[in-house]
């Protein structure tokens, strides 16, 4: 029985792929030499941050509009050991999400670097994170050390 052509080409397809997945490992890696990692400046993402405790807004995108959460970190040498959030939805469903991420964050951030925290979905709530975000983000300018 005649192989198709497609059958033919397909390691060919794979070798490709796996090429392809090796070149974007290695560029995953050279972000990880050692001029990558650690030589932002202050206030760049990059550390360090004064202790101390830090509060500061997010705003995201909801099915109901604009919606903004109060983000409140403890840092001590640049990592989180507490974490608060303030909840200012006024329609029921965000109002829900918030309540939900605001009762599950602490088990994800508390104990992390701040330069670390990957947030994207707490507890099924995946907008919310935007606000939260953001605000990390206005929090890690305050807390830089100048």
């Amino acid at each position: 029985m005649p192989r198709s052509s497609f059958a033919r080409s397909r390691p060919a397809l794979l070798g490709a792929g796996l090429g392809l997945a090796g070149l974007g490992l290695v560029g995953a890696l050279a972000g990880c030499s050692a001029g990558g990692a650690g030589t932002a400046g202050p206030g760049s993402g990059g550390g360090p941050y004064r202790d101390g405790t830090y509060t500061a807004d997010g705003s995201y995108q909801a099915p109901s509009g604009t919606e903004t959460i109060t983000v409140t970190l403890t840092l001590k040498k640049d990592t989180v050991t507490a974490v608060r959030i303030g909840r200012h939805a006024t329609d029921p469903n965000a109002i829900q999400y918030q309540t939900m991420f605001a009762d599950g964050v602490s088990a994800i951030v508390v104990g992390k670097d701040i330069d670390e925290l990957g947030v994207s979905r707490v507890a099924g709530s995946s907008l919310t994170s935007g606000g939260f975000r953001a605000a990390v983000e206005a929090i890690k300018k305050q807390a830089a050390e100048s």
